[in-house]
């Protein structure tokens, strides 16, 4: 493969691992900041994306539709559902600025979704598991829907000429082993 090659590749293949790596957040932190939300209606509300859209640049589901889908899942009412949500990112903002040598850091997905799960079955009076079944289905929904995004976008790039279809393989099978893009869970 030549020079050129090479470092197109690098260039695209971090440029699709950056927005698969956006792409992937877990439930958890994707309710770190408050969203209002106008109004407690149904999830057709038109001031609500439709099933399976996410905040602007697909970086995950926004935290109404977040809301909503748990809402339906779980059979209860949006409004209780986006308050526990702001509860639980209340109790859990961080109280102190990350350290020196510290922002690389990740916290524990698995606990912070376990203390999520947990936290909105208490405040909505629902068993445990099937608030975190709820939330997996949730998950499993969202990782698919970015990889049938990436699929689209490496489909182009080989159509366009820049990329061959054995460069856009290698490009799924690295975010699929979760070398780049975390998209391997």
């Amino acid at each position: 493969m030549s020079k050129t090659k090479r470092i197109t590749l690098g260039i695209t293949a971090g440029a699709l691992a950056l927005g698969a790596g956006l792409g992937v957040t877990s439930v958890a932190s994707a309710t770190t900041t408050p969203t209002p939300t106008p109004s407690a209606t149904s999830s057709a509300d038109a001031t609500t994306p439709p099933q399976g859209h996410g905040r602007p640049g697909g970086h995950g589901p926004d935290r109404g539709q977040l809301a909503a889908d748990l809402a339906a899942k779980l059979g209860v009412d949006e409004a209780k559902v986006t308050d526990a949500l702001k509860a639980f990112r209340e109790a859990n903002r961080p109280t102190t600025p990350p350290t020196e040598g510290t922002e690389g850091t990740k916290p524990d997905r698995t606990a912070q979704e376990a203390a999520l799960a947990k936290s909105l079955a208490a405040a909505l009076g629902i068993d445990e598991s099937k608030v975190t079944a709820a939330l997996e289905e949730i998950r499993t929904a969202a990782q698919e829907e970015r990889a049938a995004a990436l699929k689209t976008r490496l489909d182009k790039a080989v159509t366009d000429g820049k990329l061959t279809q054995a460069e856009a393989d290698a490009v799924t099978k690295a975010v699929e082993a979760g070398v780049i893009g975390g998209g391997g869970r």
